[in-house]
C-alpha cells in the first residue's frame, strides 16, 4: 500500500500536471487570440474574392485600403494612379517563339473590379509555418549578395552587377524555372537589387519571383516585390505583408503563383522586369511583362535611395540552414550557367536607367558566385538577340560540393 508519503508525492505530481495542462490551454487560447488578431490586420475588408487552384484566395480590396497604408510615412499618402513617365527607349518587350509571357492561376477564375487590387489572402497556416507572427513574411535574413553569413543560415548568390555610378532603374528579362528545394524552410529566387548605403543604412528595392514552400505552403514560382530602408534591421518583408509597397493594379498580385516555367531544352517562361525612379514624385515603380505596371514603392521609404542607387544587381540566390553537407536546393533551372540557352536560367537585354532618365546597356559589368561547383554565373557572348546577358544557377550539392 501506498505510504502517506507516497500519497503527497503523487498528489503533488498530478496537481502539477494539471496545472501544467490549465498553463498549456492558456498559452494556445492567447496565441489563436494573437494570430487571429494578426490575420484580422493583414487581410483588409474585400468586396469580391477569388479562389484559385493551387489553393490560394485572392482578396478584391479597394485601393486605398491597401496594407500600404498602415505604415506610418504613409498615413496621409496621395495615391499615384500612374507614372509620369517611363525611360525613354523602352518600347514592348518581345518574345521568341520559344518563349511565353508570365501569368498568374489565379487570373482563371476571375478577376477584380475598378479600384481594387488582389491580395492573396493570409490564412492562419501561413502564419503557423513561421517562427514567430513577428517574423511572418519578412526577411529572415539581413544580406545582400556579398554580404557574410550568418552562422546558423547561409546565402548563396550566383549574379552579376554594375556599381560606382548613379543609377536609377533597370531593365532586364529573366527566364521562370521551378527549382527544387530541399526542405520548407529555404527557399531559392531570381531577381534585381537596386542598392544604395552601407549597413544599418542601406535601402534596397527587389523584385523576380522564387520558390519558398514555408512561406506559401507550395513549390510554385511566384511574383515578389521587397525593400528595405535600415538593412533588414526593421523594415523589409516581402509583398505586402508590411506597409511600404503601393500596389495598382487590378491585374496581377504581388505574392501570386505562374500558371506554368519553363522547360529544359524546352518553351521558357519569361518574366521581363523593369523598375525606374520617376522624376517628379521620387516613387519607384514596376512594369512587367509588355505593358502591366504593377505599383510602386513610395520615394518617403527611403533616405539613401533618393539620390539613386549605387550599384545594381542581377541573380539567383538560395537560402538554407547551415549544416555539415551542402543543400541540394537548386538555383534557377538546377544546371550550370555553362549548359546555356533553354537549359540554364539567364538573364537577358539588361539595360540600367541613367541620370538623363535614359536605358542603357551597363559597363563594367562584374560577376560573383560564392562557390561555382555550386552554382555558377557565366557571361553570355555578344551580339545576339540576348543584348547584355548571362547565365547562372547549378544543383547545390553535388560530387564537386560536398
Amino acid at each position: 500500500m501506498m505510504g502517506l508519503a507516497g500519497f503527497a508525492v503523487a498528489l503533488m505530481v498530478t496537481s502539477l500536471i494539471i496545472a501544467t495542462c490549465a498553463d498549456g490551454k492558456e498559452f494556445f487560447h492567447h496565441r489563436e487570440i494573437k494570430v487571429q488578431r494578426f490575420l484580422k490586420q493583414l487581410n483588409k475588408p474585400a468586396l469580391k474574392s477569388i479562389k484559385s487552384e493551387d489553393g490560394d484566395i485572392i482578396d478584391c480590396v479597394p485601393i486605398t485600403s491597401q496594407p500600404a497604408f498602415d505604415h506610418p510615412l504613409l498615413k496621409n499618402h496621395t495615391i499615384q494612379v500612374k507614372p509620369s513617365f517611363i525611360p525613354e527607349g523602352e518600347g514592348d518587350s518581345t518574345y521568341t517563339k520559344k518563349e511565353t509571357k508570365a501569368t498568374q492561376v489565379w487570373q482563371k477564375y476571375g478577376e477584380c473590379p475598378e479600384n481594387t487590387i488582389p491580395i492573396r489572402r493570409t490564412k492562419k497556416e501561413d502564419i503557423l509555418r513561421a517562427k514567430s507572427l513577428e517574423s511572418c513574411g519578412k526577411k529572415n535574413h539581413q544580406y545582400i549578395p556579398e554580404d557574410t553569413s550568418s552562422p546558423n543560415y547561409h546565402h548563396e548568390y550566383a549574379f552579376m552587377g554594375v556599381r560606382n555610378g548613379k543609377f536609377y532603374g533597370t531593365k532586364a528579362s529573366i527566364n521562370v524555372w521551378k527549382p527544387d528545394v530541399a526542405t520548407p524552410s529555404e527557399f531559392s529566387l531570381s531577381q534585381t537589387w537596386i542598392v544604395s548605403g552601407d549597413g544599418t543604412s542601406r535601402n534596397t528595392i527587389e523584385a523576380g519571383w522564387q520558390v519558398y514552400p514555408g512561406m506559401y505552403g507550395n513549390n510554385d514560382p511566384r511574383l515578389f516585390v521587397s525593400w528595405t530602408s535600415d538593412g533588414y534591421q526593421k523594415t523589409g518583408c516581402y509583398n505586402l505583408v508590411c506597409g511600404g509597397f503601393v500596389q495598382t493594379t487590378n491585374q496581377y498580385t504581388v505574392g501570386g503563383s505562374y500558371v506554368t516555367a519553363s522547360q529544359y531544352d524546352g518553351s521558357q517562361l519569361v518574366l521581363n522586369l523593369l523598375i525606374w525612379k520617376d522624376p517628379k514624385t521620387g516613387n519607384w515603380w514596376l512594369k512587367i511583362n509588355d505593358n502591366d505596371v504593377i505599383g510602386y514603392w513610395p520615394g518617403s521609404l527611403f533616405n539613401s535611395l533618393g539620390d539613386g542607387a549605387i550599384k545594381v544587381e542581377w541573380g539567383g540566390e538560395i537560402f538554407a540552414p547551415t549544416s555539415d553537407r551542402h543543400t541540394t536546393t537548386d538555383m534557377g533551372s538546377g544546371h550550370f550557367a555553362e549548359e546555356g540557352i533553354k537549359k540554364a536560367s539567364y538573364v537577358k537585354n539588361i539595360m540600367i536607367v541613367d541620370g538623363t532618365n535614359a536605358l542603357r546597356e551597363p559597363q563594367g559589368l562584374y560577376s560573383y558566385a560564392d562557390n561555382r561547383n555550386c552554382y555558377s554565373v557565366v557571361p553570355g557572348n555578344a551580339g545576339t538577340s540576348f543584348g547584355t546577358h548571362f547565365f547562372y544557377g547549378g544543383p547545390g550539392q553535388n560530387v564537386n560540393c560536398p
